[in-house]
């Protein structure tokens, strides 16, 4: 005996919606744009329900009460100006319930807020609320409006929409955290050009007023008496150093903005050495400290971008010769390891806590408080070696303990192969 086809209607049905439900899970965790997401659930419950149309009402904590987020497009901008409270309203009850709300003559029931149906032209015969709720928490409440054929809505229904509003609740979530993610990463960006803007035209407007001042006062020097030379040399030395900050914080905007590229050259890195610390003797010897050299015999040599390598050894040397105190000494050497040359810069001034250690290379990262600090500098300094070494695919380290001075190292590739083998190394280490 045959099973009669009204029989087996039902149940066709019923695995048509669920093969529904499985097809709409499936395409809204693919989906990652908030508004088209919303959108896309509130047109499936209409359709997974026989309604006549849905939507979705998000929480606003700020206000407390639910907002039309997602709605029928022809209703859609009327109804995202109504506010629907969570007392005296069916979807607030089933917000604050955690439950379902099944009304089947809305028009006699006092829970119904009028304010929507006078604002969007519509009469609200039947409704379906159920929760939107992420890890146990209401977020907001889907609803189904009107089943067609003047019928009411039932328990199958309840579940297909509980079904889709799980589903439905982790998707949104999602799609807001990626919202939240991209809106704080371009918040960030946006900075951070700022940032950049502000550095390239600062440095563009101090160059040219910083140059006249170098020129008359180097200018001064040779023609003033002897007894001003000493006013003179504060002006001119004070100059040279807002003119280092200048040039640093020009080579930082470089290297953010892509704009920086490496040179590849032989690099004597004996001569590079030497010539640095020529510069600073004298600068040493003013201040009582010991300026050491210990290269070995055998010329070191790399590959690369002698400008940049200068600007980085430059750097670590500075910084040395300023945290080392009178009596002190700093002492530069090199050394030749299998690939790869070693450069180390190692004094015996005031050390690093071990709190800043990991923040040394930070750029304006001051390990002296601002309040307390009694040596100068932006604290871009090793940042800027940083990158410099960094643009060779070498690493560059501090070993340090504080009041017994510090030891910077530098490992730089010898060949541009080497450089591209070193890069693989350090990346994923």
């Amino acid at each position: 005996m045959s099973t009669p086809v009204k029989a087996i209607e039902p149940l066709t049905q019923r695995i048509q919606q669920l093969e529904r439900l499985l097809e709409v899970s499936r395409s809204l965790s693919a989906m990652l744009d908030l508004d088209p997401l919303l959108q896309s659930i509130v047109d499936v419950a209409a359709e997974l329900t026989y309604s006549e149309e849905a939507s979705i009402l998000m929480y606003n904590e700020r206000v407390n009460r639910l907002e039309f987020a997602a709605a029928p497009w022809f209703k859609r901008d009327v109804m995202q100006t109504i506010p629907v409270p969570l007392e005296g309203s069916i979807a607030g009850e089933a917000f604050m319930s955690c439950e379902p709300v099944m009304v089947r003559k809305a028009q006699d029931d006092p829970r119904l807020y009028r304010q929507v149906d006078e604002s969007a032209d519509y009469e609200t015969r039947c409704l379906l609320a159920v929760p939107l709720q992420y890890q146990g928490i209401s977020t907001g409440v889907l609803t189904a409006v009107n089943k067609k054929g003047d019928l009411t809505y039932n328990d199958e229904d309840i579940l297909i929409l509980e079904t889709l509003a799980s589903q439905a609740a982790i998707a949104i979530q999602n799609a807001k955290l990626l919202r939240n993610t991209q809106a704080a990463y371009d918040e960030v960006a946006r900075l951070d050009q700022m940032k950049s803007d502000f550095i390239a035209i600062t440095s563009h407007e101090l160059r040219t007023p910083l140059g006249l001042i170098l020129g008359h006062a180097t200018f001064l020097l040779e023609t003033v008496p002897e007894e001003m030379h000493n006013q003179m040399e504060v002006i001119a030395r004070n100059a040279n150093k807002l003119k280092e900050i200048i040039e640093s914080l020009g080579e930082v905007n470089v290297v953010d903005s892509g704009a920086a590229d490496v040179d590849h050259a032989a690099v004597n890195v004996h001569l590079l050495i030497n010539d640095i610390v020529t510069n600073y003797k004298e600068e040493a010897k003013n201040k009582e400290v010991a300026l050491n050299v210990d290269l070995p015999r055998r010329r070191l040599r790399v590959e690369g971008d002698t400008e940049k390598i200068s600007i980085a050894v430059n750097n670590l040397v500075k910084n040395a010769i300023t945290f080392t105190d009178e009596g002190g000494e700093v002492k530069v050497a090199a050394e030749e390891l299998p690939g790869f040359v070693k450069i180390m810069v190692a004094d015996t001034g005031v050390g690093i806590p071990q709190k800043d250690m990991p923040r040394v290379f930070e750029r304006f990262y001051q390990v002296e408080s601002h309040m307390t600090r009694k040596h100068g500098g932006m604290g871009i300094g090793l940042a800027v070696a940083k990158m410099m070494v960094e643009m060779h695919s070498g690493r560059i380290t501090v070993q340090s303990k504080e009041g017994e001075g510090s030891t910077f190292s530098i490992l730089l590739p010898t060949t541009l192969s080497q450089m591209n083998a070193a890069q693989r190394v350090f990346l994923t280490n």
